[in-house]
């Protein structure tokens, strides 16, 4: 076991330690027992300073300075001078200092915590006719999986059989449950709070998206924010300043007591342990509401963001076509069009055809068995329906097979941006129907607020075509419209932006996930499972909402200031107490008292930042 796990556990003991043997030590000198008091508060000091050294020849290996050093000289120097009771207060300051410190950390830090405790480790499996536990890392896609009420689902997949009731609040902060029917897909990491049922998985543990989830939390647990990188080199000064004055006290007076005073008044607590409460703190508000942020790092520089780069397709839309119209010739209703082409895409697995299909099952028509369907992979699909020829695909496609140009005409004043999928019946055109990407509801007045927030500039950059981008953008606030792009041009759109300060970019495809690599905060909509956008980003909304990223600015700007607040407080307390102690004013064992004041209200202030 390492030293510095050793040291860890050994944290609630010392300060259990520190906690007695001051309190017995009182009621000693209370009874006018000075003699065994005294041997007391040096007996529960000894221990803690020792570890203290320990700690400290630690960090000095690594080549880290911290604040340790002012603890250990005040604990040194008051049992030099013989102020016991001083140092034994300091003694208990600093393990339970450290004992606080864990619970901070552990506090800030539950709900990404609690997305790392919930990974199932086993699983069902029906093999064979009967039901095998197996270990989730054992799943392969097609396996088909039995997920018990309360079992948190292991692997990305489909409803196999059943009806699932599932719980995805850990994910998304949505607190109502959803229901899925059987075909419809599952995200791991989600709660089976209904009745059994079967899932037929379509990806490996590692692949799903609660795998990705968990990789980019622990990322964001292992990062230090520039904040407390910051911090550590204020430590150093902090140091000097304590050091010096001591000294000064002690040279100019000739009382070493003042000295004393000075180095048990120094509170280094407001840097070393504030400002990382508070960065975890918000971080873990931010899992709370399914934005997962990559560390400390990324929750300032988001709080600090001056420039906006929006993607359009799946970031200000909802990114899935949906059907608006059907335009047809003579001697076919719409509904028939409808029905025919459904028919026929049945047989497609592309998103269109699948959008189209469950337009027509959504209107209640029967659609019939197609036959000698052969399809061309994203132009599209030939085949037979109640045995009429049928092709359904893009106009360019349904003309070259057709060779008639009378579609052209059913193109005509189809809405900016919408999607004309064209329908040819016996080698004739039948109708075109019309699918359009909606915009999110309520984007207007997001941006508005993003506004209210620092935020500048909103640009939005667009692989899409010209008219499309512009009929997308035609009512919002937006200072720029780019469209056509690739994606490195996305990238020298960011590049571009930065002169005005950080740069955030928000997108979801893998064509966005260069431009996001390159944004000083990168956002990504959507987190399944490997996606490159997600592995890109610097944050991961869990949920399709676009609206998340406005608590997520929120939340980087409060943690930022409760940080930076604790320390310009706590630091100037600190001073006052050790100004008072180089003037005498203080006693040593009234600066102790007060230091542990001051730490103790400073660590909690830093916890506000879990609260909105």
């Amino acid at each position: 076991m390492s030293t510095a796990r050793l040291l860890k556990i050994a944290r609630p003991f010392l300060a259990g330690l520190a906690a007695t043997g001051v309190g017995a030590g009182l009621v000693a000198k209370l009874a006018g027992l000075g003699g065994p008091a005294t041997a007391i508060w040096v007996a529960v000091t000894v221990p803690v300073l020792v570890t203290l050294l320990i700690e400290i020849v630690t960090s000095l290996r690594r080549g880290d300075v911290g604040l340790d050093i002012v603890a250990a000289l005040s604990m040194s120097a008051a049992l030099a001078f013989g102020e016991t009771l001083a140092a034994a207060i300091v003694a208990l300051m600093y393990a339970g200092g450290q004992y606080l410190e864990s619970f901070a950390e552990r506090t800030a830090q539950r709900e990404m915590t609690a997305l790392l405790s919930r990974a199932p480790r086993t699983t069902v499996r029906h093999r064979d006719g009967q039901l095998e536990e197996v270990a989730v890392d054992l799943i392969l896609p097609g396996d088909r999986l039995l997920i018990r009420r309360g079992d948190v689902v292991p692997v990305d997949g489909a409803v196999a059989e059943g009806v699932a009731v599932l719980d995805q609040s850990a994910l998304t902060g949505e607190s109502l449950p959803i229901q899925f029917k059987p075909g419809e897909s599952v995200l791991s990491g989600s709660t089976n709070v209904g009745e059994v049922f079967d899932l037929a998985a379509t990806r490996r543990a590692a692949e799903s998206t609660y795998a990705g989830i968990i990789r980019l939390v622990e990322a964001a647990q292992r990062s230090r924010a520039p904040m407390s990188r910051l911090a550590d080199r204020y430590a150093i000064f902090f140091l000097a300043v304590t050091v010096a004055l001591a000294s000064a006290a002690w040279g100019l007076t000739g009382d070493p007591i003042r000295a004393v005073a000075v180095l048990v008044a120094a509170t280094p607590c407001p840097l070393i342990l504030a400002v990382p409460v508070a960065i975890v703190s918000g971080l873990s508000r931010a899992a709370k509401l399914g934005i997962l942020i990559k560390g400390g790092k990324v929750l300032e520089t988001l709080a600090q963001v001056r420039s906006l780069v929006i993607d359009k397709t799946g970031t200000l839309t909802v990114g899935q076509a949906r059907f608006v119209s059907a335009r047809v010739t003579d001697g076919m209703s719409a509904n028939e069009l409808l029905r025919i082409a459904a028919s026929l895409d049945q047989a497609s697995k592309h998103v269109i055809a699948q959008t189209i299909v469950a337009e027509a099952r959504s209107k209640g028509l029967t659609l019939a068995v197609p036959s000698d369907v052969r399809e061309t992979p994203g132009e599209g699909i030939v085949g037979r329906v109640e045995e009429r020829r049928v092709i359904v695909g893009g106009a360019r496609f349904v003309a070259g097979k057709i060779g008639d140009s009378a579609l052209s005409l059913l193109l005509l004043d189809r809405p900016p941006g919408a999607l004309a999928v064209a329908v040819a019946v016996d080698d004739r055109p039948a109708g075109v129907l019309i699918l359009s990407d909606e915009l999110r509801a309520g984007t207007e007045a997001l941006l508005r607020e993003l506004r209210q927030t620092g935020i500048q500039r909103i640009v939005l950059a667009t692989g899409d075509r010209h008219e499309v981008a512009h009929s997308i953008a035609s009512g919002l606030s937006l200072d720029l419209v780019r469209s056509e792009l690739t994606p490195d041009q996305k990238i020298l759109v960011v590049l571009s932006e930065r002169k005005n300060g950080p740069v955030m970019m928000v997108g979801d495809g893998v064509n966005d996930a260069p431009a996001l690599a390159a944004a000083d905060v990168g956002v990504a909509m959507g987190a399944r499972g490997a996606a490159a956008s997600a592995e890109a980003a610097d944050v991961v909304l869990l949920v399709d909402y676009l609206d998340r990223i406005l608590p997520a600015i929120k939340i980087a700007l409060r943690s930022r200031f409760i940080a930076l607040q604790s320390v310009v407080a706590g630091i100037g307390l600190s001073m006052l107490a050790m100004i008072a102690g180089a003037f005498g004013l203080l006693l040593p064992v009234e600066g102790a008292l007060l230091q542990e004041v001051i730490d103790v209200a400073v660590i909690f202030n830093a916890l506000r930042a879990l609260r909105g």
